[in-house]
């Protein structure tokens, strides 16, 4: 018959029955949740405890101990029933979840032989070998947890679980060093669980101090205010010792603010002995025996426990319930936004297909907007350094229209009209390899860094020397003069084309630098694009693997065609219909002007006369002036030429070979990945990028898993 505070605990069973359906969808596995926890030794007296707790027939085979956690709830109900079940742990194989969910065994009562034959059937589910060498079963012990219902109009609410017992010593066949440490992290696992009440099950005939679990409960409980401490066989504690005991009992040394009880477990002829009642016959040892008579009646006795047990875990419940939810609701909102953060599940064709057409349809959205520099809709172009790829192209366009002006010439082109000096002037090298010498007269033709996959197409960072200042004049004579045939009062046609393309040598070099610059500067926003939209660091390099050779025939597109303007501006027939040439060749001096202004500055003073000048100085001007002429009109056409040339090379480069080829025409390598290429791949190319690996599955597994069980749970709560 229950005493008066087991009914007074059952104020609100609805608490505790919610508590067990959690824990029959796993929440406890997410979620700390009240819940009392039997643990102690193997040698403690533990499972006889729990045996007077529940009432159940616990086996005595050693092949059958507890290898496994067990969940035993009681609950009030008008039917009685027994109800076996097999909780798989959160972390277990899809096959192994749908072989363990399988079993499950209905009993109007459970008997010692049919518990034992059920905890057979458990042990091999499970995986688990016995104390046999034959056993089939891989591991000493199990995460899954073993679930007895216990229904029936007498049951009084209860639930408790039960952990394997902690051992020092190992059974040959049986045990190992590893499956101590097993046991102690599973046991540690379920006492740390801030809203676990822990019945440390200790012998009253040891010292206290050398209990280990007692140690382990410590490290959990700090504070000393959720174990209750469990004496048991008080019965063999030693003459002289008692009164350690009893100071245990009544606080005065190791004080738990829970408490301690003290039961008596039945010995092993008593066991034997079918007419044999625990119960009574402990209520008579602790109502005979001294000095046990002396302690409180609610202290002594599994019947007193388990009401000292009940009112505990309905405090608990009461407590934490309203925290209990809280935690089920922040688990599972963290829980559905890892499952959002894999993205949507890519298993078949038409997922994976999908799953790329998303990405490639946000890719080309985003580039869109790079393109249009509206930066400003998307954060991405804020957060991530290369985005801004319209006004990076932008600005490197001007520096390369600037680099062409200030130093595409070798010599510099001479402002005024001056004599002809006869001197030799040797037209410097045009490029060299960079070295720190003459740094200051020279400047580089690159201005972004290196990334690996693209370097062997790109043109290397060549210095080059500023133009020569002076001396044009001269070297034009020396050329003229090495070069001149039966012209009369000319030059030859085919001079212009060598002074030409001498003259325009720097402007390989800062072409094909500058285009470099330009698939750098695409290559980067591709890569770092990909990388932003793409949460799946392997789906981002399985894409830039398959992408990459369609990107870089596209940069060795835009190269080549840089090469062949430069081929065609320099190579080719110098021509141009700008009207712009005429009309800055018209403004240059004529031969009477320039004569004039020759003499002009061989002009002196003579008193009496004026300004005179000299007849050998007229003479000599006379007879320069004929090749001094040609040489100044070579001069006149080159330079010319050369501002409408350098105009107009500038001009195509950055519109065709950059922006056409790399930009914004409809090859460009930034709409290489698009809808149209996703659906152009074929089935093992999409299984390849957009397929998941073994972890990602396991992982959308388990999340979707948690995520059913924690949804399960908060309908439970409503």
């Amino acid at each position: 018959m229950a005493d008066k505070s087991l009914s007074n605990s059952l104020a609100d069973p609805i608490l505790l029955e919610t508590i067990d359906k959690l824990f029959q969808h796993n929440i406890g596995e997410y979620v700390s949740l009240p819940q009392l926890l039997v643990v102690g030794d193997q040698s403690s007296g533990k499972s006889s405890v729990l045996e007077g707790l529940t009432d159940l027939p616990f086996p005595r085979d050693s092949g059958l101990c507890t290898r496994f956690a067990t969940h035993i709830t009681f609950r009030r109900t008008p039917k009685t029933e027994v109800s076996v079940s097999i909780l798989p742990t959160s972390n277990a194989q899809p096959a192994h979840v749908r072989k363990i969910k399988k079993y499950q065994r209905n009993l109007e009562a459970l008997d010692p032989p049919t518990f034992a034959e059920i905890l057979g059937e458990v042990h091999k589910l499970m995986g688990l070998r016995g104390s046999g060498a034959s056993d089939e079963g891989v591991d000493t012990f199990s995460d899954d947890v073993l679930k007895i219902e216990i229904c029936g109009p007498k049951q009084q609410h209860l639930s408790v679980i039960d952990v394997p017992g902690i051992f020092r010593n190992t059974t040959e066949g049986v045990t190992t060093d590893a499956d101590m440490d097993v046991v102690r992290n599973m046991v540690n696992h379920y006492m740390k669980n801030p809203r676990s009440v822990i019945l440390a099950v200790i012998p009253a005939n040891v010292d206290i101090a050398t209990q280990e679990i007692l140690k382990m409960a410590e490290k959990c409980d700090t504070k000393g205010q959720r174990t209750l401490g469990v004496l048991t066989k008080p019965d063999l504690v030693d003459r002289g010792a008692e009164n350690r005991v009893v100071d245990l009992m009544e606080g005065r040394s190791y004080k738990l603010t829970l408490g301690w009880s003290m039961v008596r477990n039945p010995g092993q002829s008593e066991l034997q002995d079918l007419s044999f009642d625990r119960h009574a016959s402990e209520t008579s040892f602790f109502k005979s025996k001294e000095p046990w008579t002396q302690l409180k009646k609610d202290c002594v006795g599994v019947q007193s426990l388990r009401g000292r047990l009940r009112d505990i875990l309905t405090e608990m419940v009461r407590k934490e319930f309203p925290n209990v939810k809280s935690d089920i609701n922040k688990r599972l909102n963290e829980r559905k936004k890892e499952l959002d953060d894999l993205g949507p599940c890519r298993e078949t064709r038409e997922q994976q297909q999908e799953y790329l057409l998303d990405l490639a349809t946000r890719f080309q959205s985003l580039t869109s907007l790079a393109l249009a520099a509206q930066y400003g809709v998307d954060d991405l172009f804020d957060d991530i350094e290369g985005l801004k790829l319209a006004t990076a192209v932008v600005d490197r366009n001007a520096a390369f229209a600037d680099d062409v002006r200030k130093n595409g010439h070798t010599i510099s082109f001479d402002q005024e009209s001056q004599p002809l000096i006869d001197s030799h002037h040797e037209i410097p090298v045009h490029r060299s390899a960079i070295t720190s010498e003459d740094s200051n007269e020279c400047f580089t033709v690159r201005q972004t860094g290196s990334q690996p996959e693209i370097d062997d197409i790109l043109y290397e960072n060549y210095e080059l020397p500023i133009p020569k200042p002076t001396g044009i004049i001269a070297w034009l004579s020396e050329v003229y003069k090495t070069s001149r045939g039966f012209e009369l009062g000319t030059f030859n046609a085919s001079l212009l084309p060598i002074i030409w393309k001498k003259q325009s040598a720097n402007w390989d070099d800062l072409a094909l630098g500058y285009i470099s610059d330009i698939v750098f500067l695409v290559h980067n926003f591709t890569i770092n694009l990909l990388s932003a939209i793409c949460e799946d660091e392997r789906v981002e390099s399985a894409l830039t693997s398959v992408l990459m050779d369609g990107l870089i025939e596209r940069y060795k597109k835009s190269i080549d065609h840089t090469e062949f303007i430069l081929h065609v501006e320099r190579v080719g027939t110098p021509l141009t219909a700008n009207h712009y040439f005429a009309e800055n060749l018209e403004k240059r001096l004529s031969r009477q002007e320039r004569m004039k202004v020759l003499m002009e500055k061989s002009k002196f003073s003579v008193p009496g006369y004026g300004e005179v000048v000299s007849i050998n100085t007229s003479l000599h001007t006379s007879t320069a002036s004929n090749t001094d002429h040609t040489i100044r009109e070579l001069h006149d056409i080159l330079q010319s030429y050369y501002k409408v040339a350098r105009k107009r090379f500038v001009d195509v480069v950055c519109m065709q070979a950059a922006d056409y080829h790399l930009v914004t025409g409809p090859a460009a390598p930034v709409r290489l990945f698009s809808p149209s290429f996703v659906s152009s791949l074929k089935d093992d190319q999409l299984t390849r990028i957009a397929g998941e690996d073994v972890s990602t599955r396991r992982k959308r597994e388990e999340l979707g898993r948690e995520i059913e069980n924690l949804t399960n749970g908060k309908k439970i709560l409503i």
